[in-house]
């Protein structure tokens, strides 16, 4: 019987943001997203957890080297730390930045800077708004 290995890696970032679909009117924009859809947006601190697969390697004894997890992780969050995401992210000029998005958004941002890496692969991005919302987004 096989196990499966996972390693996570914890960061937090704060960005701002609004909910809003240009193709409806401001009526229609405020009944679905309510306080959401106001003009300047509101924030969160925001906690991402990187979860990746991989093989121990024998000669470490690591999935992948934290540091460079780390560094992977800091350099796809500088696009969303302290930036109001639609104003701020390219990859929201056209996407509603929902947890549900953004965390998409990471997820594909993260894969690409991992793919490289033999050893492991990402396995799932957890995206906490608050701590008591999240979504997960993962490989089946």
């Amino acid at each position: 019987m096989g196990f499966k290995k996972l390693l996570t890696k914890k960061m937090e970032f704060s960005a701002s943001h609004r909910y809003w679909n240009p193709d409806w009117s401001e009526e229609e924009n405020i009944s679905v997203f309510g306080k959401s859809a106001g003009p300047y947006g509101h924030g969160h601190n925001y906690s991402l957890e990187v979860t990746v697969e991989g093989e121990v390697d024998g000669d470490t004894g690591m999935i992948i080297n934290l540091y460079e997890l780390k560094s992977v992780m800091s350099e796809v969050l500088e696009d969303f730390d302290h930036k109001h995401l639609n104003d701020d992210n390219p990859h929201f000029k056209e996407l509603i930045p929902t947890t549900e998005n953004i965390a998409r958004v990471l997820w594909e941002l993260l894969e690409d800077k991992l793919r490289d890496n033999p050893k492991c692969s990402l396995y799932r991005v957890r995206l906490y708004e608050t701590n008591d919302l999240y979504v997960d987004y993962w490989r089946n």
